[in-house]
């Protein structure tokens, strides 16, 4: 098993996160420090540490859909001090998250354990979609939609396409419904700071098939077996 895999399989972050791990210098085979990627490693026989700790594939895998509340940061510790979101999950199962919410955007987001599953959410060449709810001042018009949909330009290179739906106008606020599929640092913010509109509040309610719901702000819950195979179409 490639190293990377094993890492993510562990529980200790996606694949492409356990590649930057593994390159800074933090994982040990055996006593040799390893920072190769291409390293393929025997799961029952080798001694696989990283910061001082020994990991083995765990026994079973799991599966929780969140609701994020905005203050809250998408990482294990924070170099500044602040909640994060496993402070707000009971678990004897070390876990990870299945891509970021920003520090002040909420709703769903997945934790897992299953590095296979996390690759099949997150990897680009899955187009898994995601939706946002958006709300931000003022009114937004039609051309505005229009540039958004076509993919507004950002330090001079084009943002991916996406699909936006007018949701409603209250009379101080836009509300809108953004769908993207690519999911680039930041991407739905960037997109509303190239048209000159500032968001009040960024809500993330689906991933691929998986629906926010009513689940109550900063709770967790198991996903079914239906939403963790939605993942698997097409393969």
């Amino acid at each position: 098993m490639r190293l990377n895999k094993f890492l993510s399989s562990c529980g200790l972050a996606s694949r492409r996160k356990c590649e930057d791990i593994i390159k800074a210098g933090r994982v040990s085979v055996n006593g040799q420090v390893i920072e190769n990627l291409g390293v393929v490693v025997n799961e029952k026989k080798d001694k696989i540490i990283v910061d001082g700790v020994e990991l083995k594939l765990p026994s079973q895998f799991v599966y929780l859909k969140m609701n994020k509340p905005k203050g809250y940061a998408c990482t294990s510790s924070d170099e500044r001090g602040r909640k994060t979101i496993f402070d707000l999950v009971e678990s004897d199962v070390r876990l990870f998250n299945v891509g970021r919410l920003d520090y002040d955007t909420e709703g769903l987001l997945l934790l897992t354990n299953d590095g296979d599953f996390a690759n099949l959410v997150t990897h680009p060449k899955f187009h898994c979609e995601k939706e946002y709810n958006v709300t931000v001042e003022g009114e937004l018009k039609e051309s505005d939609l229009a540039v958004l949909r076509k993919g507004v330009v950002v330090d001079g290179t084009r943002m991916p396409t996406a699909k936006v739906k007018w949701l409603n106008f209250d009379g101080k606020c836009t509300k809108v419904s953004v769908v993207i599929d690519e999911g680039q640092n930041h991407q739905v913010r960037k997109m509303f700071e190239a048209i000159g509109k500032d968001i009040k509040l960024l809500k993330r309610i689906r991933i691929g098939k998986v629906v926010l719901g009513g689940l109550y702000r900063g709770k967790t819950k198991p996903m079914t077996q239906e939403e963790i195979d939605s993942f698997k179409v097409g393969l």
